[in-house]
């Protein structure tokens, strides 16, 4: 049986990835300072540590676990919250990354995983990035997690702890909280819920690569076992407007769903895709929800079950 960590486990991504790590029989610790996760989100099968990654407290359980795998997730994820402070998304983002780093060396961890961002290339004029192209980020959580990047291959190189490096496109799913970390599906399914008109930024022709959530668990998973050191985009390599996920929210909802148009938002990226090829060679993974299945399933979470 393998053991695993998962720092952020109680949030979205996490939590899911902690329910599928323990129905595959892995024992499961999750790290997890409940800032934005919920404790109830975290399985009975899994054990719930409430601490801070960049604590010694956190160190040490990782030292004295001696996992196999370490899943670091836990992020400060807001884009706006890292324009209006900083100094926090880099505390948390680079510290908290160094301070789990750390312990995975002393506790000789056998893979290290770490969820980046399609935010690191910025707004790149291309139709699509690969993992080689240029990483220019317009915002300090994307620069927070390209610096996290690099302190992971730098440690690869001096201390030979093995990584995968996986940049995500934008996540969506059941249980996405429309603050914090919650992107543009997670806010509209509130507003629709809470009968409200949907705010879109700009004309809504921006485009993004959103990926369902159980497609990015078995990513992790794949990456978990694969023996190399890895750099690879988690994306469907495919392009939607926001626009798009009005139009497939108004499919699905009974009443009508009105919209209005605000102003673009500073360090917002204008259009993201990211190609998946590569982590089809490597992996052999590929997703398996269609944007419709995947905001179909979100939305019978979100709108039938909360009634």
């Amino acid at each position: 049986m393998n053991t695993v960590v998962v720092t952020g486990g109680a949030g979205f991504i996490g939590s899911h990835l902690v329910r599928r790590l323990a129905s595959l029989g892995s024992q499961v610790h999750v790290i997890d300072n409940l800032s934005t996760g919920r404790a109830e989100k975290v399985p009975a099968e899994a054990v719930l540590h409430t601490l801070d990654i960049r604590s010694p407290d956190a160190y040490k359980m990782i030292v004295s676990i001696q996992p196999d795998v370490v899943v670091h997730l836990a992020a400060q994820a807001d884009v706006q919250q890292s324009i209006r402070d900083p100094f926090l998304d880099m505390d948390i983002n680079i510290g908290g990354t160094l301070n789990i780093l750390n312990a995975c060396r002393e506790a000789k961890v056998r893979k290290f995983i770490f969820a980046s961002t399609s935010g690191v290339y910025g707004n790149l004029q291309k139709d699509i990035m690969t993992e080689s192209d240029p990483t220019l980020p317009i915002s300090f959580y994307g620069l927070s997690k390209l610096t996290g990047e690099q302190y992971i291959r730098l440690y690869t190189s001096l201390f030979g702890l093995s990584h995968a490096i996986l940049r995500f496109a934008n996540v969506y799913g059941p249980g996405q909280t429309a603050k914090g970390e919650g992107g543009v599906v997670a806010i509209f399914m509130d507003r629709i819920h809470h009968d409200r008109q949907l705010v879109v930024n700009g004309d809504g022709n921006q485009t993004r690569d959103f990926i369902y959530v159980k497609d990015v668990v078995e990513a992790l998973i794949a990456a978990s076992s694969h023996p190399e050191d890895l750099t690879l985009h988690v994306s469907t390599g495919k392009a939607a407007t926001v626009n798009d996920l009005v139009s497939f929210l108004r499919k699905f909802h009974s009443r009508q769903i009105h919209v209005q148009h605000g102003p673009d938002k500073s360090g917002d990226i204008r259009h993201s895709c990211l190609s998946n090829q590569a982590i089809q060679r490597k992996l052999l993974w590929k997703p398996v929800y269609s944007l419709e299945q995947g905001l179909q399933e979100t939305y019978r979470s979100f709108i039938v079950g909360s009634q």
